[in-house]
């Protein structure tokens, strides 16, 4: 969106850019309060700020519905045996 870290400490009300220089680096995540305004300024969803680590907790957290899903597509039978 062509915003300098300047621009984005102005829109949060940060004190420094160095929060958003360590955002940038993934030394530390947002708090759910600044990814939402964060969200509102890129126009995007918070899971798009962060997709790669967002698929990467989907495969740890929902491994059996990601397999239910991979199977149905094949037309195999579910895996889990709730009801």
């Amino acid at each position: 969106m062509g915003y300098s870290q300047e621009d984005v400490r102005k829109y949060l009300k940060l004190k420094s850019t160095g929060m958003i220089s360590r955002w940038e680096r993934g030394a530390t995540m947002p708090s759910g309060k600044n990814l939402l305004k964060l969200s509102v300024l890129y126009k995007t969803v918070v899971n798009n700020l962060y997709y790669t680590l967002s698929k990467e907790y989907q495969g740890v957290l929902f491994p059996v519905e990601r397999a239910n899903i991979k199977s149905r597509k094949r037309g195999g039978k579910r895996l889990d045996r709730g009801p």
